[in-house]
């Protein structure tokens, strides 16, 4: 299956929409879509709030539930957060996400192909990146 790159318009990889398809996840704020209104990760709302230790794992555990809920195609092993204690007190903060990759776990198969390693960094916008 192939997607199609929401900046570009290029044609893309069924893994890279289902990366592409993570961020449109975690930068959509809860309520925020009029016809899917439970869509969205409730990331954007914990953002620049004073972290502490249960602040921060509510928002790896936003971000994972998220994953699993929206996009079918991965299913979270294991988060770990990226950064030093200074970048995540100044909102820079990033998670290195390990997950099971079934490229057609959307149509109802979960078959795992591989375990793919990604990192969602926080702090100017939103990004995902291969690991």
């Amino acid at each position: 299956m192939a997607g199609i790159d929401r900046r570009t318009g290029a044609v893309i990889n069924n893994l890279s929409s289902a990366f592409q398809g993570v961020e449109v996840t975690l930068t959509t704020p809860l309520a925020s879509r009029v016809m899917r209104r439970e869509f969205g990760a409730g990331v954007v709302d914990i953002l620049g709030r004073a972290i502490t230790p249960t602040l921060f794992a509510t928002w790896m555990q936003l971000v994972a539930t998220a994953i699993d809920i929206w996009e079918a195609r991965f299913a979270v092993r294991r988060i770990v957060p990226t950064g030093s204690t200074d970048e995540i007190r100044t909102g820079r903060a990033g998670l290195l996400i390990e997950a099971d990759y079934r490229p057609r776990g959307h149509l109802g198969d979960f078959t795992v192909e591989r375990v793919v390693g990604f990192t969602v960094s926080f702090g100017r916008g939103i990004t995902v990146r291969t690991a």
